[in-house]
C-alpha cells in the first residue's frame, strides 16, 4: 500500500510539473535592462555582457547566468524569465560575439571568460555573492569549462545536452561530422548568428554531395563552396586524436576532483549532445566519487531535453508521464540551491530515467546502478545471421564488401531521424537478429560490444545500430555506436589495423536509452561500414584521413565479420 501510494504521488507530482505555467515576461519598462556593456578577460579580449534586473528589487539577488555562442536578440527573454523568478538574469557570449570586437573563435577561451565574468558579477551590488549556470548545447560545454578552475562564487551548474569537443563534436569516437562545417559559419559570419546561411540547406547538401561524388579530400569543403579557407575547421581536422588541443578545454582529473558544488544535468535518449553530458557525469564520478550530482533523462531530443520535450518526436509518441517541464525544474532546481528551497520532489534519487513503454520513471543511485545484469549476443553466421547467446563452437565469418569508389550507393549508420520502421533495410551491411524474447526486458544503460574482425587494408570507420523489432513487424530505433577502428582502444593514440589479422575492436561509447522490451519482439542489430555524405570517408590507407581522396580508394574494402564478436545488453532484472 506505501508503495502505491508513493508512486501515485509521484504521477501527481509531475501533473504538477507538466501544467506549472512559466511566468509570462512583463513588457521592459519593468526591468532595468543593459545590454552594451563590455568586460575585458584576463588576457585583454573583450566580452559581451547583458544583465536584467526587476525594477523595484533593492536587496542584492542570486544570479542566474548562461555563457554561449548563441548570441541571439531574444536572450533578452531568458535573462528576463530569470528576473521574473526573482533572481538577475546575466548572459556573456564566447569574445567575439555581439559586442565583443575580437575574432570568434569556439570552444577555446570559454572556460577561463566565464571564470572572469563571473568574477566580475559577484562584485557587482545587485549579486549577494551566489550564482548558477544554465543552458543547453554549448552552453552545457560552457558550463563544464568554468568548472575547470571553480570559482567560490559559482554554486551550482545546470548543463543541458551538454557538447564535449573533441569527444561528441565536431568528431564522434574520433570520425568527424559534415554538420560542424556549417556550424561554424551560423555562429561565426556575424555578431548574431547567420540564420539565412546555415538555414540554406540546399546549399550544404550540394556541397556535400559533390564532395562525395568527386571524392575529393574532406578538406575542399570550403573550395566546393566557393569560399576562402574555413579557419575554424581546418583548426579542428588538424587534430584528429583527443589530444592536448582538446583535452584542455575541460576539466581533467585533478579539476574534477575539486568540483565540490550541486550539479543536474539533463539530456535525452536521443540528444546528439547525450555521449557529452554523460562522458562529464562518468568522469566527475570517477575522479569525485562523492560529488553531489543528479540526472534527468528520458525519451527527448536535443531540444526537448533542455527545455519542453516534444509528445511526438521524430515519429515515436512519448509515454504521457515523459512529457514535463525540465525548465520548471531547472528553476526548481536553483529556488533549492541559491534560495534554500526544497529540492524538487521529482529528483527522487541521483539518476532519474523514464523507462519507454511503461509510462513510469525509475530511479538509481548511480549510472552503473541503473541495470543489474546482461545479456550476451554473438554473430551468429551460421543460421540467416542470428544473434546468438550462444558463443559458436567453430570460428568462422560473414564477407561484406565495401567499394569506395562506386559513388552509385552509401552505406550510412544514422536511423534515428525516424524512430519507428515500418520495414528496415541494412544500408548495405549486415542485419542480425534474436529469436523471439520469452519475456519482457528492461534494457536500460549503454549496450556495449566487441567487433572482431579482419580487413584488407589499415583501417575503416563502422557502425552498430539497435532496434526492437516488435511482433507486428515494426521496427523502434534504440541505440547506436560508430567510430574509428584504430582509435578503438584508445582515443588519444592511433593504432593502425594489420591487413587480413584478425583485430578486436572493442566498444563501450553508445548511447544510453531505457526501453521496456515487449515479450516476443527481437532486437535487431546491423553493422555497417561509413560510406556516406554525411562524415568523413575512411579509405583505410592509414594516413591522414582528411587528406585521402577517391584516388586512394584502391581495391575494395574486404571486412570479415568473426562469429565470437558480441554484444552486451545492459538490463535490469527483478
Amino acid at each position: 500500500m506505501k508503495d502505491k501510494l508513493v508512486k501515485l504521488l509521484f504521477v501527481l507530482l509531475i501533473a504538477c510539473t507538466i501544467v506549472q505555467a512559466q511566468q509570462t515576461n512583463l513588457p521592459d519598462s519593468f526591468y532595468t535592462i543593459q545590454d552594451s556593456i563590455l568586460i575585458k578577460a584576463r588576457d585583454g579580449a573583450s566580452i559581451s555582457v547583458l544583465v536584467v534586473r526587476k525594477k523595484g528589487e533593492e536587496k542584492p539577488l542570486p544570479v542566474i547566468f548562461g555563457f554561449t555562442i548563441y548570441a541571439r536578440k531574444t536572450d533578452v527573454n531568458k535573462a528576463k524569465q530569470a528576473a521574473d523568478k526573482g533572481y538577475v538574469g546575466v548572459y556573456a557570449y564566447t569574445r567575439g560575439k555581439k559586442n565583443s570586437p575580437d575574432e570568434v573563435i569556439p570552444y577555446e577561451h570559454d572556460g577561463d571568460d566565464a571564470y572572469d565574468v563571473i568574477d566580475w558579477i559577484s562584485k557587482q551590488e545587485w549579486c549577494n555573492g551566489s550564482v548558477g549556470m544554465y543552458g543547453g548545447s554549448y552552453n552545457g560545454f560552457s558550463q563544464w569549462a568554468s568548472t575547470k578552475n571553480l570559482h567560490p562564487a559559482l554554486k551550482t551548474i545546470v548543463p543541458s545536452a551538454s557538447a564535449a569537443p573533441g569527444l561528441d563534436a565536431p568528431m564522434m569516437n574520433n570520425v568527424v561530422m559534415n554538420f560542424q562545417f556549417s556550424w561554424t559559419y551560423y555562429v561565426s559570419n556575424n555578431k548574431y548568428l547567420d540564420n539565412d546561411d546555415y538555414n540554406n540547406r540546399k546549399q550544404w547538401s550540394d556541397m556535400e554531395q559533390k564532395w562525395f561524388e568527386t571524392g575529393s579530400s574532406y578538406r575542399t569543403f570550403d573550395s566546393l563552396l566557393g569560399r576562402p579557407k574555413n579557419k575554424i575547421f581546418n583548426k579542428w581536422l588538424d587534430h584528429p586524436t583527443y589530444d592536448n588541443y582538446w583535452q584542455r578545454m575541460i576539466p581533467n582529473k585533478d579539476q574534477y576532483a575539486k568540483i565540490n558544488i550541486p550539479v543536474l544535468t539533463t539530456t535525452g535518449y536521443f540528444d546528439g549532445g547525450q555521449v557529452g553530458a554523460l562522458h562529464y557525469m562518468r568522469e566527475l564520478d570517477r575522479y569525485n566519487p562523492n560529488a553531489n550530482q543528479y540526472l534527468i533523462i528520458g525519451p527527448y531530443g536535443h531540444f526537448g531535453s533542455q527545455g519542453s520535450p516534444d509528445s511526438v518526436y521524430n515519429g515515436y509518441k512519448i509515454d504521457s508521464v515523459a512529457n514535463i517541464s525540465i525548465t520548471n525544474i531547472i528553476f526548481q532546481w536553483f529556488d533549492y540551491i541559491l534560495k534554500n528551497k526544497t529540492k524538487p520532489g521529482f529528483l527522487q534519487d541521483r539518476i532519474n530515467y523514464q523507462v519507454m513503454g511503461t509510462n513510469s520513471w525509475k530511479h538509481a543511485k548511480s549510472l552503473a546502478n541503473v541495470s543489474n545484469d546482461s545479456l550476451t549476443f554473438f554473430l551468429d553466421n551460421s543460421n540467416k545471421h542470428l544473434l546468438n547467446p550462444q558463443k559458436a563452437s567453430k570460428i568462422d565469418f560473414a564477407k561484406m564488401k565495401v567499394d569506395y569508389k562506386d559513388r552509385s550507393s552509401m552505406n550510412s549508420y544514422y536511423y534515428a531521424f525516424r524512430l519507428i520502421w515500418e520495414g528496415l533495410n541494412a544500408g548495405g551491411g549486415i542485419m542480425y537478429k534474436t529469436a523471439a524474447l520469452k519475456k519482457e526486458v528492461e534494457f536500460t544503460g549503454c549496450f556495449t560490444g566487441q567487433m572482431n574482425v579482419s580487413i584488407n587494408k589499415r583501417d575503416l570507420d563502422y557502425s552498430a545500430v539497435l532496434f526492437e523489432q516488435k511482433a507486428d513487424g515494426k521496427y523502434y530505433y534504440l541505440t547506436y555506436f560508430m567510430g574509428r577502428a584504430s582509435y578503438a582502444k584508445d582515443n588519444k593514440q592511433r593504432a593502425l589495423l594489420t591487413p587480413d589479422k584478425k583485430t578486436a575492436l572493442p566498444f563501450s561509447n553508445s548511447y544510453f536509452t531505457s526501453r521496456k522490451l515487449s515479450k516476443g519482439s527481437k532486437l535487431v542489430l546491423i553493422v555497417n561500414v561509413n560510406k556516406s555524405s554525411s562524415e568523413q570517408i575512411n579509405y583505410g590507407t592509414g594516413k591522414d584521413v582528411n587528406e585521402e581522396t577517391i584516388k586512394d580508394a584502391g581495391d575494395p574494402l574486404i571486412i570479415k565479420w568473426y562469429n565470437d564478436s558480441f554484444i552486451k545488453i545492459p538490463i535490469w532484472k527483478n
